[in-house]
Formats: C-alpha cells, structure tokens, sequence
C-alpha cells in the first residue's frame, strides 16, 4: 500500500470517530437553550459562506461575475417577501441573462 491509501484509511477511521463522538453526546447537554440557538444557526452560516466563496472567487482569485447579480437579485426579492422558489427563479434568470450577454 502506497501512502495515499494509508491517508484515505486514516482519514476514513477519523470521521468514523467523529461521528461516533457527535452520536454519543448526551441529550442534556444538547437541550441547553444556547446549544439550540448555536444548532439553528450553522446550516445558515455554512450556506452563506458556500455562497460567498462560489460567487466572489476562482481558485486563488477573487472576482465579480454573473453570479453576483444573481446573489443581488435574490436579496432584492427576499426583502420584498417574495416565495423561495421566485427568488431561486428571478436569481438564475438575472445572473443567465447577463452571462449570455457578457462580451
């Protein structure tokens, strides 16, 4: 066995361990209000950062696209209280319509 093999072993074992350890947790710990509180925000905080990565960088380099229209269009219908799948609708539509007419 090679060394990238050793690696996907060991890494395999460690997120078995992680996920194990994240299972055993007892509940009281886990019903603490602060914990909730924390629990609800990490999905958000994790989609964002996905956003802000895809939408303003390449690699190593930041940049602005299409994409940012798109991210700009859906926080416009966000605050106007438009439905989720009219902001999915009106983002893609905007950032498709400037990509197609980029030079």
């Amino acid at each position: 066995m090679n060394k990238l093999w050793w690696g996907v072993i060991g890494t395999s074992i460690a997120v078995f361990a992680l996920k194990y350890l994240g299972q055993s947790i007892p509940e009281k710990y886990l019903s603490h209000p602060k914990i909730k509180s924390i629990n609800g925000y990490i999905p958000i905080v994790l989609l964002s950062a996905l956003i802000g990565v895809q939408t303003f960088s390449e690699k190593t380099k930041l940049m602005i696209d299409h994409r940012a229209l798109g991210l700009a269009v859906a926080l416009v219908a966000l605050q106007l209280k438009a439905p989720f799948p009219v902001v999915v609708i009106c983002a893609a539509a905007s950032s498709a319509f400037l990509y197609h007419f980029q030079a």
